[in-house]
């Protein structure tokens, strides 16, 4: 097959989708001498795929399509052009907010969530509407969907109205090789050097948003369980700012133990799993997810985690979590006191979170990536 996917929506490398196409890019890589794979990057990041150079087809695109709304427009009217002159056989979009309309070849797409249809005020009101209206209908188009969780799956045939036999559920993998477990005192001792990390501390890995990703009702947690605790520990926040995070940084330096409140921004790829394996406990209090990465990468390390039940996370992490209702404060305070002084507790939770995480991988996953382009091609020629 000759396929083509389009990379413009990883945000320069920061973020879920960013992480699902360099290890989706990866897994694909054993297969590009059966199959001619063109990856459309722009400019900007092209060397972000350096890892992919020479095994596949790097594609340049001008940094004037970026913003998104001349990113939707290529999509729409270059992209096909493009596809029709390389005689591409399977075009895959890794976004639903850049789907195509039409194209001369059969497509394919990667819906993550739907978050705008459960998450009030999740994104400003144009991505809100482009999302419940305009992808909504460019889904109906598509030969077929990924979805990366059956809780995903379920909502793009509600909301979406896509049949069942065109979503195929296709589960995000991990690296297993570099989220691994290791000695906590030495990442301990690294993640005081850099980040002055030296107490217990509680971690979360997200982008800092406001409401979905509920840091607000975490914080509101912490002072409750700092107000009780014997034991100083700290929350460290991993993740860049975005919207609503003004109202964060805000409830922090309110917070009598503002001073334990620890925003490290983006924290690039590499340092990732020490701070995992330094970490006393990962705490996810997300108000909704497609599938929740995070929690899996620290299971992978040996972190135990707390969670919310939402979205996907209840099938995704299964019984390896402490979970909490995300909405419930109290909830939250009691996983974080039970966590702090549970040890027992805490390593059970470090078991069953090693067993849980050796679930995802890759290698299965991009076999069945290829086959759901196979089966999109086929269905193209029958239409």
């Amino acid at each position: 097959m000759r396929i083509a996917i389009s990379t413009s929506v990883i945000h320069r490398g920061r973020g879920g989708i960013a992480q699902y196409v360099f290890a989706l890019v990866k897994a694909l890589l054993p297969h590009a001498g059966r199959h001619d794979i063109h990856l459309l990057v722009l400019e900007g990041d092209l060397r972000l795929f350096d890892f992919a150079a020479g095994k596949v087809k790097i594609i340049s695109i001008k940094e004037q399509f970026r913003a998104p709304v001349n990113d939707i427009a290529w999509h729409q009217s270059i992209l096909p052009a493009w596809l029709r002159k390389h005689k591409i056989d399977v075009v895959h979009v890794p976004s639903c907010r850049r789907m195509l309309y039409s194209a001369p070849c059969a497509l394919v797409a990667t819906i993550h969530d739907l978050a705008q249809f459960h998450v009030a005020h999740k994104y400003d009101w144009a991505r809100m509407v482009y999302v419940r209206v305009i992808a909504r209908r460019l889904a109906t188009r598509q030969d077929n969907i990924i979805a990366i969780s059956q809780s995903t799956a379920r909502d793009t045939e509600r909301f979406f109205h896509v049949k069942p036999d065109r979503i195929h559920v296709i589960y995000n993998g991990l690296d297993q090789e570099r989220f691994a477990p290791g000695e906590q005192a030495q990442a301990k001792t690294d993640v005081a050097k850099r980040w002055s990390l030296d107490r217990p501390f509680f971690l979360y890995v997200s982008r800092v948003e406001h409401p979905a990703k509920n840091h607000a009702r975490l914080i509101d947690a912490f002072n409750q369980f700092r107000a009780v605790s014997s034991v100083e520990w700290d929350l460290a926040f991993v993740g860049s700012d975005w919207h609503g995070s003004d109202v964060i940084h805000a409830m922090a330096q309110r917070s009598p133990y503002g001073r334990d409140i620890r925003f490290l921004g983006f924290v690039e790829d590499a340092a990732l799993p020490t701070l995992y394996r330094a970490a006393d406990a990962m705490v996810y209090p997300s108000l909704f997810e497609g599938f929740g990465m995070p929690p899996i990468e620290a299971m992978s390390c040996g972190c135990p985690v707390l969670s919310s039940r939402r979205g996907s996370l209840d099938e995704v992490l299964g019984n390896s979590a402490g979970t909490f209702d995300p909405e419930r404060v109290d909830e939250i305070v009691e996983a974080l006191k039970r966590v702090a002084g549970d040890f027992q507790w805490r390593a059970a939770l470090r078991d069953a979170g090693l067993r849980n995480a050796r679930r995802f991988s890759w290698r299965e996953n991009a076999e069945r990536v290829l086959g759901v382009y196979e089966q999109a091609v086929e269905r193209r020629q029958m239409r």
